[in-house]
């Protein structure tokens, strides 16, 4: 950490200071103004303002809209079983949501934007992850706010730009400013434009710098992981989770099973380091995916986008096994090949796709060798690097399961069991991605941070992803809402904060 009195002068003085500018950022800096319309607020963002955003540009949209807080409590309650959160933190979340959807509908109503129920992307007004735990009973609709993609982000971008807040882009976190006895926050020192800069914060800091998902080091540290992929921002490698740490903060979820919203298929072109994400929404289901052993691993269309690909085994939910069975790689013939684009291309998040457009046929992906092509199957697992022999079992054993109408090793419904049988043949390879982790400070109901003896450290709190409260399983809309309610909480109470200085 910096200490105060290592601070000569100060590059820049303000009376709240966000790091981050996400959802989380947006509504810090919203609630702060309506606290205190005089204050002065500035954000500072790691990315340049063309990727800001964060990982709210790098989500499906949707917001949770809950039907009765203590059935929502319940069903949160029994979501996180394996690492429980606090019941007054969960009490007091479930009671904010319950009024939380006139305040959206205010923001998207200033953003000229329109608000629906529903994601926007299927005819769902919910999407209920686990209705065996209270899905049903928990959540009224899962709401969006138009256009797809990338429109919530949008219209609280455009709140930002109607308020007087100053958006430092390109200026990087390093380290807060605090007196070493008392824990107390002053600032933070950043990167700007190209120096060290010491940022003077007389009411308050705010850390909403989001996960560590883009951090190779990071995933196999907390999780074993490796290697996986980002499907969001490449922004995301732990910066505030280290500096939080180091402020003396306690850790909580950084292990959390599948980082919540679990491990997905992702489709990796040359030199990205972000992901696509594989088609959710199949027309054709002539393909199957081999794992390292050339045999299938698991039912491939299960509606696993509705559970965030987390799949029932045993009786009780777990990742999809990507991770684990490396390399994997999806086969599929002409049919598939021209019925569906393989990307989900209204999920590909614009670092990802930016300078790119994946081809509606597939045709593009072909000639640039990002998808194998072959007359055969066996010529196939020759480009594919792999066995013949087994390649070609593996896919005759699955021909047989259409031809019976029975997939007896992995329980694919009959309507999905089509034949791969129309040649050329295809194969791309799959790799694990996620979207977020959700580890970090451990904070209450009012977004302060928390040392572990459970004392609030002064002037310093915590918003968005960075510090979920979600550990295990995740219901959809659930991190953007809980990203709005952190944020606005982090504001409001800087902003009724009296000024150190």
């Amino acid at each position: 950490m910096a200490s105060l009195t290592s601070i000569k002068s100060w590059d820049f003085e303000t009376d709240v200071l966000i790091l981050g500018f996400g959802l989380a950022g947006a509504c810090a800096a919203i609630e702060a103004l309506a606290t205190d319309p005089s204050a002065q607020v500035l954000i500072c963002e790691k990315m340049p303002e063309r990727h800001a955003g964060g990982n709210t540009r790098a989500s499906g949209q949707s917001l949770l809209i809950n039907k009765d807080p203590e059935a929502l409590k319940d069903y949160q309650r029994r979501m996180n079983q394996s690492n429980p959160v606090p019941e007054e933190m969960l009490d007091a979340w479930a009671q904010q949501m319950s009024r939380l959807e006139p305040w959206i509908q205010e923001r998207a109503a200033e953003a000229g934007a329109r608000y629906i129920h529903g994601t926007g992307f299927t005819d769902r007004e919910a999407v209920l992850e686990f209705p065996e735990m209270g899905a049903s009973e928990a959540v009224a609709h899962t709401a969006t706010i138009l256009p797809i993609p990338a429109g919530v982000w949008l219209a609280f971008k455009t709140n930002i730009d109607r308020r007087p807040v100053r958006v430092l882009y390109e200026t990087p976190v390093i380290d807060l400013i605090q007196d070493p006895d008392s824990l107390e926050v002053f600032g933070a020192m950043v990167e700007h434009q190209g120096k060290r800069s010491a940022i003077k914060a007389r009411r308050g800091v705010v850390v909403a710098t989001g996960g560590y998902e883009a951090d190779a080091q990071m995933q196999r540290d907390y999780c074993g992981y490796e290697p996986l992929y980002p499907l969001g921002t490449p922004g995301n490698t732990g910066d505030g989770l280290r500096m939080l740490q180091k402020a003396g903060a306690e850790l909580w979820h950084l292990r959390n099973r599948g980082q919540s919203g679990g491990i997905w298929p992702g489709l990796k072109l040359e030199g990205r380091q972000t992901v696509y994400l594989r088609q959710l929404f199949w027309q054709s289901f002539s393909w199957i995916e081999i794992a390292a052993d050339h045999q299938r691993f698991y039912n491939e269309t299960a509606e696993l986008q509705l559970t965030h690909y987390k799949e029932k085994v045993r009786g009780h939910w777990v990742d999809t096994p990507h991770i684990h069975v490396q390399p994997v790689h999806m086969i599929f013939d002409e049919t598939t090949r021209t019925m569906n684009c393989l990307a989900t291309k209204a999920f590909t998040w614009n670092i990802a796709a930016e300078g790119l457009d994946w081809s509606d046929d597939n045709a593009a992906e072909i000639a640039n060798g990002t998808i194998l092509k072959a007359d055969s199957i066996a010529e196939l697992a020759k480009r594919m690097g792999r066995d013949p022999a087994a390649v070609m079992a593996t896919v005759d054993e699955y021909n047989k399961a259409c031809a019976q109408g029975q997939d007896a090793c992995h329980g694919r419904h009959p309507i999905t069991l089509q034949p791969i049988a129309q040649p050329p043949y295809y194969a791309i390879r799959i790799v694990p991605a996620v979207v977020c982790t959700s580890g970090g400070a451990r904070r209450n109901i009012e977004s302060e941070v928390l040392t572990p003896a459970g004392t609030a450290i002064p002037r310093l709190y915590e918003a968005g992803e960075l510090g979920s409260m979600f550990s295990d399983l995740y219901q959809n809309g659930s991190y953007l809402t809980e990203a709005i309610i952190s944020g606005r909480a982090a504001g409001r109470n800087i902003a009724r904060a009296k000024s150190w200085d």
